[in-house]
């Protein structure tokens, strides 16, 4: 018969009642090409914050949620619905007489522990080689464990899930009624907390922290988790309970060979089966295929009587010689695929090339007849389940464990290219058709990413631009993902600009939906750039608009600045950015020690700029602006370089007040000092009581005239009427209040005046009487009268050139 998968022109194919409508809609593949194109499906879901239009043919569209729109718990499932949602999740039911399960043996002290232990809300971990029945005890504790939890029993398969994320969604999906709805990760994680079920999850593929995620995420449920030994093992705070599954004993092994073959074992028979236990560990999948193998063999050795009597006839499909079969030996019954495999019909050996092709994935058995070329493959599921090459995974089938690596080594792997190509076109067909819902290309996604993986680019393309948006719409992300991760690979190679720019801007709305925003940033550019070069306006725009949503959410991700306070400033911490702010410190300079110079300095605050002198500290009482501001000894002045004039801060309105107080009360009493100081220094009156004499020569003191007093310099002035003459041997005591001065050079002390009257010596009113000098010298007579200080503006000498001026 011709086979007529992923072939252009239609095929007539024989008019055959299909078992359901998928299997329909799968036999008129190959004539749906000439068909026109079916409209596009179109589905709105909510997504966290924002509303996710999938469109097959433009691409996603995303925006965010209107107010009022979403956000709202669903309601859970009750017991009928997660009923038929529990049958769902099991292998779908095959065509033709239902296969006799093979008996439940040698488990029963494992399965009451089980259920002992999920009564009590304690996980466990069951761990168990491949074949060795963890899904059929599975199966037994389900059925057990029903009423237990308010949320019932959950089934979930973890095959191909190594992060917790997708089990979790599934865990959602199968408690709450949210059709159109995939929370993000918060809202995800607050809902499934609440759920209270036992969940037995088999095909568990992870351990260590992703394990721990999951279990912490969902306390109030009991796991049943059904691995291999060489799945990574949790971690030491998980406290899960450890139960060994391991083989059947002798009597059990032949007991289930017996069910198997419908009879009982002969002696040989008997003796074959105990070395195939000690072989095989006594795994219980191996003596499922040890019985198929029993009735093969009595099958072709014609064992029945009436076979044996009858003529062979022409239409027989017996061959005319029957030859004797033996038993398969020992290591035939430990690696039966090959053996197996030769013994089925034409239909199922395609079906395992295909399965081969695809890793080990079965296809579901309405897609086989479009596959195979045969209206009657379907029924090759149920011939290669009872022959112990398939097992259940999940909702599909999948070949045994060791089953691909035996068909490998057999040739069925020799036309895998071939068999890739066929099923991706026929899968990118049905994938796209308006007739099948994205429930049903979910289910089949194990299948569809397989037949992509080992496609070639154009095929790849093709199928994941159809498969892309089923498993968006579907809200299975993990393979909306690796769907679109594949058709990007295969877009670029294929050299398709306009589906590699569809793949990145679909990447880039899945990155957006679960918060990665760097990686939706890049999709994005990525994708505005490939569709710009296309001039892909409408295309164009959309991207643009989903990358402000990225750039939104990247400012709403920034933490706002704290506001003002109107405290002191705190100094700021090393490291820490800081404003610049212009302050007056002080430079070191050879010609200038005290120059302040502008420098911009890093700060926290702006702080008020207390002028550096002479102290390190601000000044903190009146005396101390004094002396900083007008110094008692000035030094000389220095020309000072030109520099430019400092920016000052801002300062406090208190301290030019002070300023200009201080200032004022420093005149007055500077000018009460330098009146001191004149007086101090005026010449010294005549004897004769006029006043002061003023000489532009000095007048030695030891001239003996008529003005001077004995014992005293020329320039000592003459005791008042009231006091007697100072002696000579006395030292002269200092004024209160004043300071030495500087300028002046220094005088012989005179001797504090006494209390009694001294008498006057007559004098001549007229000029003083020649000394030694022969140069004259004129004087001027004053009254002797006390000089008064009175307040004066600051002068310019510390010497009055006129001491008249004083008076």
């Amino acid at each position: 018969m011709d086979r007529t998968q992923g072939q252009a022109e239609p095929v007539e194919q024989p008019a055959t009642a299909p078992a359901s409508a998928a299997t329909a809609s799968a036999a008129a593949g190959p004539a749906a090409a000439s068909t026109p194109a079916p409209v596009a499906r179109i589905v709105t879901l909510t997504a966290g914050d924002f509303t996710l239009t999938v469109n097959p043919v433009d691409g996603s569209e995303i925006e965010p949620r209107r107010p009022g729109t979403g956000g709202t718990a669903p309601t859970k499932r009750d017991a009928a619905d997660r009923s038929a949602r529990g049958a769902a999740a099991r292998p779908p039911a095959l065509p033709g007489p239902a296969a006799p399960a093979p008996p439940f043996l040698a488990r029963e002290e494992e399965r009451e522990r089980l259920v002992r232990l999920l009564g009590r809300g304690r996980s466990v971990r069951l761990t168990g080689p491949a074949g060795s029945g963890r899904s059929a005890l599975l199966d037994a504790v389900a059925a057990d464990c029903t009423g237990l939890a308010p949320d019932g029993v959950i089934r979930l398969s973890g095959y191909g899930h190594q992060q917790a994320g997708e089990l979790l969604h599934a865990l959602y999906a199968a408690v709450y009624e949210a059709s159109a709805e995939r929370p993000e990760r918060t809202q995800l994680l607050a809902r499934v907390r609440d759920i209270g079920a036992i969940v037995l999850l088999d095909d568990l593929e992870m351990g260590g922290s992703a394990l721990d995620e999951l279990l912490r995420a969902t306390p109030e449920c009991a796991y049943l988790l059904a691995a291999t030994p060489d799945t990574r093992a949790p971690s030491d705070d998980s406290h899960l309970e450890e139960v060994f599954l391991g083989g059947l004993g002798r009597a059990d092994c032949v007991e289930l060979l017996e069910a198997g073959t419908g009879r009982p074992l002969t002696e040989e028979e008997t003796a074959w089966a105990g070395d195939l236990r000690f072989a095989s560990e006594g795994l219980p999948l191996r003596f499922v295929q040890a019985a198929a193998l029993l009735r093969q063999r009595d099958e072709r050795n014609q064992s029945s009587a009436e076979d044996d009597d009858d003529e062979p006839g022409v239409f027989e499909e017996r061959p005319r010689d029957a030859a004797f079969v033996a038993l398969p030996t020992l290591s035939e019954g430990a690696a039966p695929a090959e053996l197996l495999a030769s013994r089925v019909s034409e239909s199922a050996r395609a079906a395992l090339r295909i399965a081969c092709a695809l890793g080990g994935e079965m296809p579901h058995h309405a897609h086989l007849p479009a596959l195979v070329g045969d209206t009657h493959a379907d029924a090759a599921v149920a011939e290669l389940l009872g022959c112990g090459l398939l097992t259940p995974v999940g909702t599909r089938y999948r070949l045994a464990a060791g089953v691909a690596r035996q068909l490998e080594e057999a040739g069925f792997a020799d036309t895998a290219a071939e068999e890739a190509r066929t099923a991706a076109r026929h899968y990118a067909w049905w994938t796209g058709h308006a007739s099948v819902t994205p429930e049903r290309v979910a289910s089949e996604a194990d299948a569809v990413l397989a037949a992509l993986a080992g496609a070639d680019v154009v095929a790849a393309v093709l199928l994941a631009r159809t498969a892309a948006p089923a498993f968006a719409a579907s809200r299975h992300w993990e393979a909306w993902e690796r769907v679109l991760r594949s058709g990007a690979e295969a877009a670029r190679k294929a050299g398709e600009v306009a589906e590699q720019a569809y793949f990145h801007h679909e990447l880039g709305v899945l990155a957006l939906c679960e918060g990665r925003l760097d990686r939706a940033r890049a999709e994005l550019e990525a994708s505005i750039g490939l569709k710009g070069a296309l001039a892909d306006k409408r295309g164009t725009v959309a991207g643009r608009r989903a990358l402000a949503l990225v750039t939104d959410r990247e400012k709403a991700g920034v933490e706002v600045s704290p506001p003002l306070r109107l405290e002191p400033p705190v100094a700021a911490a090393s490291g820490t950015a800081s404003e610049a702010v212009t302050t007056a410190v002080p430079a070191v300079s050879k010609t200038a020690p005290t120059t302040p110079v502008a420098r911009v300095t890093p700060v926290a605050a702006v702080a008020p700029v207390v002028p550096v002198i002479g102290r390190a500290e601000a000044p903190t009482t009146l005396s101390e602006v004094f002396e900083e501001a007008f110094p008692l000894d000035p030094k000389p002045a220095v020309a000072a370089p030109v520099v430019p004039a400092p920016v000052r801060a801002a300062q406090p309105r208190r301290k030019p007040v002070l300023l200009a107080a201080a200032g004022a009360l420093t005149v007055v009493v500077l000018g009460t000092v330098v009146s001191l100081a004149m007086t101090g220094s005026d010449p010294e009156t005549p004897a004769g009581g006029v006043g002061p004499a003023v000489s532009s020569t000095p007048t030695a003191g030891t001239s003996g005239g008529a003005g001077s007093v004995p014992g005293t310099g020329g320039n000592d002035p003459a005791p008042d009427p009231g006091t007697t003459a100072p002696d000579a041997s006395e030292p002269a005591a200092p004024e209160p209040g004043l300071s030495p001065d500087p300028n002046q050079s220094p005088r012989t002390p005179s001797r504090k005046p006494s209390s009694t009257q001294p008498s006057r010596t007559p004098s001549s009113t007229g000029p003083t009487g020649t000394s030694s000098n022969p140069v004259p010298t004129p004087t001027v007579t004053q009254p002797t009268t006390p000089p008064v200080p009175t307040p004066t503006p600051t002068p310019t000498s510390t010497t009055p050139a006129n001491p008249s001026a004083t008076a």
